[in-house]
């Protein structure tokens, strides 16, 4: 091939480039655009019947008819919610897989021992859901009254008193160890996979305490007299259950957190399709019939823009790190 021939070639070659990328970019702004294309799978962090899955099948329900396509409801509990968002973090960035988790795996988990996946590199938030209040409840099982009285037995009896939680590194457990670390009591620690199964053992009183978040069927179960309220995470007393302290009200500070929930996705997927779900995921919030839903049982929606609920997210982690580092949590 002779030298101008290589030549002609070559700028040919450059020439068509721009057009060739040009191209590529247009396919990949109108696959985008067309998303979605056939079902999203929702992973939940929690088990089935737990508070997180009744707001992620309603929010499920308001997006498949937002978007034509079904959102699949896909419960996978463990690890204070760390096994479902590894599974969204390690899935395809195509935009089918999202994820229904607290915000815990990462801002505690983090700071308790290896996490299964990078939550700055490997995840990222779209939108915040609710904030959920988390209760403290004895069950039939505890003879405690009041919340001084369960701190009483804790420290006279050590061990006994046994506090369910919905698993390791969630913020049930940072609670309960805050707590003892304070009274200067030893307290029991039950973790379970979520929610569900630790409210189903709570009515048949296997254990003493357990924390959890607000919700329908745990307000009935009050209502009935299965559980007593001790105390709540929450900035001031609940509506529904306003003879119920807060921990702040009761001296523990650091202790009265509540849940902050939403919806993330695999690091990844393109900016037009998170925009897509963040919107979405907004519209749905603001629909009375979802907000009632929510605010009866004293969950409060959230909703905003992806760069806020990071932002959140950034705080939060900070936060806990400090409040581990102090009260010397870890994991056994």
């Amino acid at each position: 091939m002779t030298y101008f021939l290589r030549r002609s070639l070559l700028a040919c070659a450059a020439a068509a480039l721009p057009t060739a990328l040009s191209l590529n970019v247009q396919a990949a702004d109108k696959a985008d655009a067309a998303w979605p294309q056939r079902p999203i799978r929702l992973i939940v962090s929690y088990p089935a019947g737990g508070v997180s899955d009744v707001v992620a099948r309603a929010l499920g329900e308001k997006l498949t008819a937002a978007l034509g396509q079904s959102v699949v409801i896909d419960n996978k509990a463990g690890a204070g919610g760390s096994i479902g968002l590894d599974l969204v973090a390690k899935s395809n960035p195509d935009g089918y897989t999202l994820g229904f988790s607290s915000i815990s795996p990462l801002t505690l988990s983090p700071h308790l021992g290896k996490p299964l996946f990078d939550p700055n590199k490997d995840i990222v938030p779209v939108v915040s859901v609710m904030y959920s209040p988390v209760l403290l409840l004895a069950t039939t099982r505890s003879t405690a009254k009041s919340f001084a009285e369960l701190v009483a037995q804790a420290k006279a009896h050590p061990g006994e008193v046994r506090w369910a939680t919905a698993g390791l590194a969630s913020l049930g457990h940072i609670m309960m160890e805050q707590i003892a670390d304070k009274a200067k009591a030893q307290i029991t620690h039950v973790p379970y996979k979520g929610g569900g199964q630790q409210l189903n053992d709570g009515l048949s009183a296997q254990f003493e305490i357990l924390s959890t978040n607000a919700g329908p069927a745990v307000m009935q179960h009050i209502k009935a007299g299965k559980f007593k309220a001790l105390a709540v995470g929450a900035p001031s007393r609940l509506d529904s259950l306003p003879q119920v302290p807060t921990l702040e009200e009761l001296g523990y500070k650091s202790a009265n957190m509540t849940s902050l929930f939403g919806v993330f996705a695999p690091a990844g997927v393109p900016a037009p399709v998170l925009a897509r779900i963040n919107a979405e995921v907004n519209k749905a919030l603001a629909l009375p019939d979802v907000r009632q839903r929510l605010e009866l049982t004293d969950n409060v929606p959230t909703g905003g823009k992806a760069a806020d609920f990071a932002k959140q997210i950034e705080a939060e982690s900070k936060a806990n790190a400090r409040i581990i580092q102090a009260a010397h949590i870890q994991l056994n």
